[in-house]
């Protein structure tokens, strides 16, 4: 009977998602229902305290978003997409796979699907737009790149998933890379297929109004080399180099490589105004506590509910019986989730909290499952209608979302199972 009316509980707290009640607020709702009903009321402080201060995750992610901050006052973002703009402009036979692995790569830089939908979607979408693409196909291919954030050290689910394996932030990103590089390919050439499919190309390319978007922006290399710094400090002082440690280079944690990215900036960048830099890398970190790490304490309580009602123990044991249940509830689960709710991130923390830990049960290990699930997750988000990024796409291109959706639908199935697959 407490499974079946925690099975309810957590049914009404995803529609609830789905239908865009705010998420932070249901998960917290219904896990302090299921903890009540569970007797376990008093563990309900415990998970929001213990989750509120964490050690790791807090500094992690609250200084990307500061970094964040700082890229977009310095306008050092804004260069580095103008950068590969021309790049895109002069590719006319692969421009739609090329915009979509472009967005891709720099959302791994650029975290917030809907801050790099805004920062990239305003200037390549105009520019596929002037280049001859449907304005919905324009939108898709930007959409459709909004998850390369998904292996960024950045990103709020890897420094979850590093803690919970208790391994370090870039073992992760190593670990999931390779995979979701693939992955990212084969959405490329879906959406290609689906493009040609829809004779998403005017029979006009108007090639003048592209160079003129693009010239309209002169580009400074140094600013648009920034934003990546913190990548490249992270990856090659993660590789064991041994030319690195003769020089005593140790490796660097991921909020020591975002404040170097910060300074690099503030001197590439000769921002002379340092004290409103400084404002606004603490206006970032202060944004990421209050959405990103709010959103992870309540769904530390509402996994800690599961727990109460005995949900997370029926799982497990069913998945212990089968194994392959398993990855496909890791993958589809947040895939459709996110779909419906335009957000992975409550369904892929869920999850994680409740069934990653357990892994080793049912032969897999923490990180690969819940990679698995953070990933489809992020997948999911770039075909929903209802997501941040896809309404910004479907603005800029002048199209309703669900044009953006139907394109995307297909690729991105493509994507998870081929993640799915590898995993």
């Amino acid at each position: 009977m407490m499974q079946l009316t925690g099975g309810i509980i957590v049914i009404i707290a995803f529609a609830a998602i789905i239908r865009k009640y705010e998420t932070r607020t249901v998960l917290l709702v219904a896990g302090a229902l299921m903890c009540f009903i569970g007797g376990v009321m008093g563990q309900f402080m415990d998970s929001f305290v213990k989750t509120m201060i964490h050690g790791s995750l807090v500094p992690t992610i609250c200084t990307v978003m500061g970094f964040a901050f700082v890229m977009k006052h310095t306008e050092c973002d804004q260069h580095l997409v103008h950068a590969l703009s021309g790049l895109i402009s002069k590719s006319h036979a692969i421009i739609i796979p090329l915009a979509m692995l472009v967005t891709w790569w720099l959302n791994i830089a650029v975290t917030s699907a809907a801050g790099a939908a805004a920062a990239i979607g305003s200037i390549l979408i105009p520019a596929l737009i002037a280049a001859g693409v449907h304005p919905a196909m324009a939108g898709a291919a930007i959409l459709a790149g909004t998850w390369g954030s998904a292996i960024s050290p950045g990103n709020t689910h890897v420094a979850f998933i590093s803690k919970m394996a208790n391994v370090d932030v870039m073992f992760v990103v190593l670990e999931t890379a390779l995979p979701a590089i693939i992955a990212s390919l084969v959405v490329a050439v879906s959406l290609t297929l689906v493009a040609a499919f829809r004779k998403a190309r005017q029979e006009a390319l108007a090639e003048q109004g592209t160079a003129s978007i693009v010239s309209k922006f002169k580009v400074n290399g140094l600013k648009a080399m920034a934003p990546i710094v913190p990548l490249v400090i992270l990856v090659v002082t993660n590789l064991n180099i041994a030319a690195l440690k003769d020089m005593g280079i140790a490796k660097v944690s991921v909020p020591a490589a975002m404040i170097i990215g910060c300074v690099v900036a503030l001197i590439i960048a000769r921002a002379h105004a340092l004290e409103e830099v400084t404002k606004d890398f603490f206006k970032g970190m202060g944004d990421a506590y209050g959405s990103i790490i709010g959103l992870i304490i309540a769904a530390a309580v509402f996994t800690k509910g599961m727990q109460a009602m005995g949900l997370t123990d029926a799982l497990l044991t069913y998945m212990k019986d089968s194994q392959s249940f398993a990855k496909i509830a890791g993958s589809f689960g947040p895939f459709i989730i996110a779909i419906l709710s335009g957000s992975g991130d409550a369904a892929a923390l869920a999850f994680n909290g409740a069934i990653t830990p357990h892994a080793a049960s049912f032969g897999m290990n923490m990180v690969d499952l819940g990679s698995l699930a953070q990933i489809s997750g992020a997948i999911g988000r770039s075909t929903s209608p209802v997501a941040g990024a896809a309404i910004i796409c479907a603005s800029l291109a002048n199209v309703g979302p669900m044009e953006l959706a139907k394109r995307n639908i297909v690729p991105m199935l493509v994507g998870v199972i081929t993640f799915l697959i590898l995993f």
